[in-house]
């Protein structure tokens, strides 16, 4: 009976006070070996060439001190009121004698929180993770230098490294500890011993576009931009996405509000005036001689992209600008502003192509603004044939039918438009007065 009565009240105490498990690799609270103080732990972390230390109410909330009981037969009990529970009244009257509660013990034992180490590695792991970054070039001299060395990604392994902070904690040291945990470290594709080796030897292709006018939010918004493609290498045959080298865009990565385009509307957004560097990044495309595999042009024609027909839309995530790199070696990108001039310039192999550019042309015009335009790009290879005739069609609304604050207003019904379209656009503009005149 003696040993059925540990049982319970050994089996009520695990489940008075669990062991937590974690991960697929099973790792426990465990027991501490020492019971000091574990507000002087004093841990650093170091991932790399990143190190932080933990703040000590932070390790110390990760070491929990529990009180555990049991019944020790060669030991005098500790309570000296016999009649006392550790657990509950009832479970220690049904099934512990008198003299078993002479024997109870109170035992001390100090385990690890895994689950709030977890979520600290955890966090770290999203501050020190990253990408491999491809060296960046330019063209000095005729020839293509680095000018920002690559960079190899980082992927903190947290399972493993959740396993080193417990195996140190578990001596709970009272000297600085420095914990180098473990990552995996992804090389680049491309570092700067690789510049001889990737056939940029010509200027292949030029774009430009004019932002003449522009008001200062979106120059402004057009430099952030063009930083994210200088020194680009696009690889021979990958394709090239617009938005992915773009990436976010928000006042964090340094944009200001301003008009774009959006479901309809003319209205102020973080990044406008981002459709200028893929509007100019389309056309070095085009002369380059590249095939595109995605292009849009804009809901109304817009004086920045003139001549019109040649513009390309872009809005994260879509509609994205995508074209492939035909050529045999890499291109290298590289972009430059003079006055108002935006250039796109990209250097690469020159390998005998010829491109010429029919139009862009106006193929019909309405009263109102709206149009259609038509361009076609001829690519010919070295002996003169043509393997690439992409015509380009692009249909532009009006732009009055994108009305925002300042911006130009019709006051007579254009010719174009039904007595409907009119009436729907009178009250656009009637709703837009009423909600500006409420705004402080």
């Amino acid at each position: 009976m003696t040993n059925r009565y540990f049982f319970l009240l050994t089996f009520i105490f695990l489940f008075t006070f669990p062991f937590t498990t974690i991960g697929a690799n099973n790792v426990k609270f465990g027991v501490l070996k020492d019971t000091s103080p574990s507000d002087s732990i004093n841990i650093t972390l170091a991932v790399d060439d990143h190190s932080e230390s933990v703040a000590k109410n932070t390790a110390a909330s990760w070491i929990k001190n529990n009180n555990l009981y049991a019944i020790s037969p060669t030991s005098r009990s500790e309570f000296e009121n016999t009649a006392y529970c550790p657990v509950n009244k009832i479970f220690c009257e049904l099934t512990l004698t008198e003299k078993q509660r002479r024997h109870m013990r109170i035992f001390s034992q100090t385990t690890l929180d895994i689950n709030a180490i977890k979520a600290y590695v955890e966090d770290l792991a999203r501050r020190v993770n990253r990408d491999p970054a491809d060296a960046k070039f330019k063209i000095e001299g005729g020839k293509a230098t680095a000018f920002s060395e690559a960079q190899s990604g980082i992927t903190l392994d947290v399972q493993k490294s959740i396993e080193m902070i417990s195996d140190t904690l578990s001596d709970l040291p009272s000297s600085p500890q420095t914990i180098m945990l473990p990552f995996e470290s992804k090389k680049p594709e491309l570092d700067y011993a690789d510049v001889n080796n990737l056939g940029i030897s010509s200027l292949i292709g030029e774009g430009t576009s004019n932002f003449k006018g522009s008001p200062a939010n979106r120059v402004h918004n057009i430099k952030v931009a063009i930083e994210r493609f200088n020194g680009v290498l696009i690889k021979p045959g990958e394709e090239f996405s617009f938005v992915k080298v773009l990436g976010e865009v928000d006042a964090d990565h340094g944009y200001l509000p301003e008009l774009v385009i959006k479901q309809g509307v003319t209205e102020p957004e973080f990044g406008g005036g981002i459709c200028q560097v893929s509007t100019t990044t389309f056309r070095a495309a085009i002369y380059s001689g590249l095939k595109i595999i995605a292009r849009r042009n804009h809901a109304y024609p817009v004086s920045y992209y003139n001549p019109q027909g040649m513009d390309s839309t872009v809005y994260v995530p879509q509609p994205d600008l995508k074209f492939k790199n035909n050529t045999p070696g890499y291109i290298l990108i590289q972009t430059k502003i003079v006055g108002t001039i935006l250039t796109f310039d990209f250097y690469g192999t020159d390998d005998g192509r010829k491109t010429t550019i029919d139009g862009p042309t106006i193929i019909e015009k309405q009263p109102d603004g709206a149009m259609k335009t038509i361009f076609t790009q001829h690519v010919s290879d070295k002996d003169g044939k043509e393997f690439i005739k992409d015509v380009f069609n692009s249909s532009y609304n009006s732009p009055y039918k994108y009305p925002h604050p300042g911006g130009p207003v019709l006051t007579v019904k254009p010719s174009n438009w039904s007595n409907d379209e009119w009436k729907d656009y009178q009250k656009m503009l009637k709703d837009m007065a009423k909600a500006a005149a409420k705004k402080p």
